[in-house]
């Protein structure tokens, strides 16, 4: 029993710092000049929930759109934050930008 709720423990404590690490990574991406790089991550999740629609299939014969929905959109919920990361990070470059555009104006 102690084994497992150590096991249980180091899975949680990995996990956790995988999407720790994922969420800074896409942040630091999301910051460069380039905005195709802050891309990258969302695109791989969505590829990702694209991979696991593949992976369901039917068991009594009819075609099982439930769960093909289901497993699309739960799979979609971490390309949705990544991307609400990316806005968030580059709206601060478009709010600059205007600012910036501005000042040249003024003078």
């Amino acid at each position: 029993m102690a084994i497992a709720s150590r096991f249980l423990a180091v899975a949680l404590i990995v996990f956790l710092v995988l999407i720790v690490g994922g969420v800074a990574l896409q942040i630091f991406l999301s910051r460069r000049k380039s905005k195709w790089l802050g891309l990258i991550l969302p695109l791989l999740t969505f590829l990702y929930a694209l991979a696991l629609t593949l992976n369901v299939t039917s068991t009594d014969g009819a075609f099982p759109w439930g769960a093909l929905l289901a497993a699309f959109l739960l799979g979609n919920i971490p390309t949705l934050v990544l991307l609400a990361i990316y806005w968030a990070v580059r709206e601060k470059f478009r709010v600059r930008d205007q600012i910036d555009k501005m000042n040249i104006d003024d003078l």
